[in-house]
């Protein structure tokens, strides 16, 4: 059937230009939100906005806002506005700006601005999306999962995997084999996140080919398009996802999950078995509305009680620990390793601190021997601080904001980033940034800094709740490797290292090869 004039082709490319020109119009007017609100903001360009580089894989996220970061506070300022493709994105920059958003003035930021939908995409609500009172009621009821006595309970499994750990790598010494140090240490904290959350023995480091590293790793390894999806949530209302019952997580993956935890979940209600991990802890919660420190979680007539979780908010805070406490610490564990690798010096007064403070501990890894390690803590921050496993922090402006010793004021709905990677490469904060030297983190040059210039676990009400669990493991990780072995970069490993630009997580697009010589 033909159109205006009887020709198709025409009528085609009249809507298309149509179109084009629609979006032209609506992207000039997009263009002018932070002119209009007064604030310096760096000149977008059609499509991309000021993210071309990110959409083009030449960055990944983290690096994109940190160049962002530089360029403001190149001009001297407190914060400034970008694009993506046509969605406004404000970006602070002066640490007091900073501390105002994520602590003093919360109540205008606790959301995250990321997509959930506990209906079609289960997994998705857990504690690090979820918005408003749910989010709140939550956090309250996990807090207690987290606490230093709950860490003891769970630090008997992970000494156990760590015992895993030095076997596996003693027999690659023995055959004088270099190890992808990544790899390595992500099948150890899969094994101990497998043990601490599910009660399950999954063995990576004896087959990295279980089924708990395949799903850990295709929840990080991104097509394409599945990038692209994950990038579409910073630039639509959510309103649109829902009406295309849009899913943030794979389907695979999320079968493997609620599978698993709903099968783990009715043997042990049905057969009462009782571990000192995570899972017993959300057990609780599930059928007693509440932790405890005792055995049980059930009633004395074996009845649940108050529904605290349904199962498929278990699943959901089951999968984010999973994920998140096994990528992290490994990530954290990794460039640690890599740093050590090249700097001698540090590597042998961190090495003699794990040997002073075991010796006072029957040569045995202890959770008391870890927090005795105050220069093992200042390697790690270090670490965090020049490779932050999580490189930017979202937040969505909840309640109508106007920043203080400024004149911009923040429409309800406004999305900002906090460029974590550009504050800790800051050389106001941290001189010669791309040096690694853990005494930036002793008490003294700590306290020289402003608050809120060291991030990888976040601030305020939304830091990072599992982040005892997450030094804890990796504590465990490096205290073994180190009292035993000198670490030394292999030739394969190519430097300097090159990001992956297709995840969220801080990681290296090739893997970093480390030789293991034993001290003994």
């Amino acid at each position: 059937m033909l159109l205006i004039n009887g020709s198709l082709t025409f009528d085609l490319v009249a809507i298309l230009v149509t179109i084009v020109a629609g979006l032209v119009v609506y992207y000039k007017w997009s263009f002018t939100y932070w002119k209009k609100r007064g604030l310096e903001y760096l000149e977008p360009s059609i499509p991309f906005g000021n993210c071309a580089k990110l959409f083009l894989s030449k960055c990944n996220f983290g690096e994109q806002f940190a160049e962002f970061y530089k360029q403001f506070k190149a001009k001297n300022l407190k914060h400034g506005g970008v694009f993506m493709f046509a969605r406004p994105f404000y970006i602070p920059v002066e640490p007091a700006i900073i501390k105002n958003i994520m602590q003093k003035d919360f109540q205008h930021f606790v959301d995250r601005g990321f997509y959930v939908n506990e209906e079609i995409d289960p997994l998705s609500g857990h504690l690090f999306s979820l918005e408003g009172d749910k989010w709140k009621n939550l956090r309250a009821k996990l807090i207690a999962t987290f606490t230093s006595g709950k860490m003891k309970m769970m630090f008997e499994t992970m000494a156990n995997c760590a015992k895993g750990l030095d076997k596996y790598v003693s027999e690659a010494a023995k055959r004088k084999e270099t190890l992808d140090v990544k790899e390595t240490l992500a099948n150890f904290t899969t094994d101990v996140i497998c043990s601490c959350a599910f009660g399950l023995e999954s063995n990576c480091l004896k087959n990295p080919d279980s089924e708990f590293r395949y799903y850990g790793k295709r929840t990080f390894q991104n097509t394409t398009w599945e990038n692209l999806k994950n990038l579409i949530q910073f630039m639509m209302p959510m309103y649109i996802f829902n009406l295309v019952k849009f899913k943030t997580t794979k389907p695979d993956v999320e079968d493997y999950m609620l599978n698993l935890v709903k099968k783990t979940v009715q043997y042990r209600e049905k057969n009462n078995v009782y571990r000192k991990d995570f899972l017993h802890l959300l057990l609780q919660l599930k059928n007693r509305g509440k932790v405890t420190d005792d055995e049980t979680f059930l009633d004395n007539n074996n009845k649940s009680k108050e529904v605290a979780l349904t199962i498929n908010e278990l699943a959901a805070q089951v999968f984010v620990f999973f994920i998140a406490g096994y990528e992290t610490s490994s990530t954290a564990m990794t460039f640690t390793l890599f740093e050590l690798s090249g700097n001698e010096k540090i590597q042998d007064k961190l090495r003699e601190e794990i040997k002073t403070v075991l010796a006072k501990h029957n040569n045995q890894i202890t959770y008391e021997a870890l927090m005795e390690m105050t220069y093992m803590e200042q390697v790690l921050n270090e670490t965090l601080r020049k490779y932050p496993p999580v490189p930017f922090l979202n937040r969505k402006c909840t309640k109508a904001y106007d920043v203080a010793g400024t004149n911009l004021h923040l429409d309800k709905g406004t999305m900002m980033v906090i460029p974590i990677l550009g504050v800790h490469h800051d050389p106001e904060y941290y001189p010669d940034p791309s040096k690694y030297d853990p005494e930036r983190f002793s008490e003294e040059n700590k306290n020289s800094r402003p608050p809120f210039t060291w991030l990888p676990f976040g601030e305020g009400p939304r830091i990072c709740i599992g982040l005892r669990f997450g030094m804890l493991q990796a504590k465990v990780g490096l205290a073994t490797l180190l009292r035993n072995f000198k670490v030394t970069l292999n030739q394969k490993t190519q430097t300097p290292l090159e990001m992956d630009c297709k995840t969220f997580i801080t990681t290296t697009k090739e893997g970093i090869w480390l030789d293991f010589t034993p001290l003994n």
